[in-house]
């Protein structure tokens, strides 16, 4: 299978370079990835410049976005979308992976031999772990079942059915809601071990407290269901503030009424996976 990759990336100088290494290594090559400097103030674009002389599939591009906050959501999703711009249509599976990862350099064959295997996969995916006294443990953010948006992959024919990624926080679970809603699986393998070099959000400014919040509402929640992720996500992150947050981004967004990112039959759908997942966990 042919597979494209697209990686935004913003002041990673530092840890960039492992990344490449680690894809451009792989057992089954990459046929292109695109690295997106997203207004980097550090040797980011130099770096890649240098590494892309020597692999004809590597090359960096230039975000045309002037944000210089790094944020979740929107912000990484047009620079993903600067460089699938520069991509032909002539593959299997396009990626989107962050730019602060390690992959086992069987991770690419691997993502192919699911997508083969399985032709109702749509998304597949293995985990992040990160450093942690010595150790690489889980990063333990989200359950089991689900991607994180650190490394996505796509079949191209649920990516184009999708209609690509959303321009908005969440947007890593809303790709996974629309697939699902169209018959598609997603796919993880707990044997494909990435390591994360810098921990989700240790780089988002304070901006993005209410953020999640306020995605929860645009994913037509509901209260009730809210309440309940904010809880999970809070204990997991052993953090009572997210939790506040959430609440408070949730309660600015029913006040405000910011744009639903699914239909009402799609949001119908997510609730009742979501309140069946949480079943099965308490069970």
């Amino acid at each position: 299978m042919k597979f494209y990759i697209v990686i935004p990336a913003h002041n990673e100088a530092d840890v960039i370079e492992s990344t490449l290494v680690s894809l451009l290594e792989q057992t089954l090559k990459p046929k292109k990835i695109i690295v997106v400097d997203d207004n980097s103030t550090d040797q980011t674009f130099n770096k890649v410049t240098q590494l892309a002389k020597e692999h004809a599939n590597l090359e960096v591009v230039k975000s045309n976005s002037n944000e210089q906050q790094h944020l979740p959501g929107a912000k990484v999703v047009r620079a993903f979308n600067a460089g699938l711009a520069y991509l032909d249509q002539d593959y299997d599976v396009i990626c989107k992976f962050d730019a602060d990862l390690i992959f086992p350099n069987n991770y690419v064959q691997t993502l192919s031999q699911i997508f083969i295997q399985n032709p109702k996969c749509g998304i597949a995916g293995g985990f992040c772990y990160i450093q942690k006294g010595g150790q690489w443990v889980l990063e333990n953010l989200t359950n089991r079942d689900h991607i994180r948006g650190a490394l996505k992959a796509y079949r191209k024919s649920c990516f184009d059915q999708i209609n690509g990624l959303t321009l908005a926080m969440g947007w890593d679970t809303i790709d996974e809601i629309k697939a699902k809603y169209n018959g598609w699986q997603v796919v993880t393998d707990q044997s494909l071990i990435v390591k994360h070099l810098k921990p989700t959000g240790i780089t988002y400014g304070k901006k993005s407290k209410y953020n999640q919040g306020i995605a929860f509402y645009r994913m037509r929640y509901r209260p009730l269901l809210t309440f309940l992720a904010a809880i999970k996500l809070a204990w997991r992150k052993k953090s009572s503030m997210y939790f506040i947050n959430c609440i408070i981004g949730f309660c600015k967004a029913l006040i405000n009424k910011p744009s639903f990112l699914l239909s009402k039959e799609e949001g119908k759908f997510m609730r009742k996976m979501r309140f069946n997942s949480l079943k099965k966990q308490l069970i």
